[in-house]
């Protein structure tokens, strides 16, 4: 097995064919493709993002997240309610490579 690259993922029988690409790759593709239309829209708060907003906000946090040091095969723990900020940051997280580690906040 030695030198034998495999796939880490599995995949059932489907018509419909993976994508093959990052997710960061797929949020740059989909910026370029839909970036005036809406991307995220915070209900609680009415905060809304275009694409081209949202795939800004997740570059400033990846960069800040590399700037600290943490980069592929890093894990991020987060503790956040369902808010836009744990969205941006889950999408900067795997942009890096790095694994979001989620506690939800439990009781509210």
């Amino acid at each position: 097995m030695a030198g034998m690259s495999l796939p880490c993922y599995a995949s059932g029988m489907s018509e419909v064919p993976l994508l093959g690409e990052t997710i960061g790759a797929n949020l740059s593709r989909t910026v370029g493709r839909f970036g005036d239309r809406d991307a995220l829209v915070e209900v609680q708060t009415g905060r809304r993002w275009t694409y081209d907003e949202f795939g800004a906000d997740v570059d400033v946090v990846a960069r800040g997240l590399l700037a600290r040091g943490i980069g592929k095969g890093d894990r991020v723990g987060i503790w956040a309610p369902d808010c836009a900020e744990w969205t941006i940051t889950q999408y900067a997280a795997a942009t890096i490579g790095a694994i979001l580690v989620n506690q939800p906040l439990l009781g509210l």
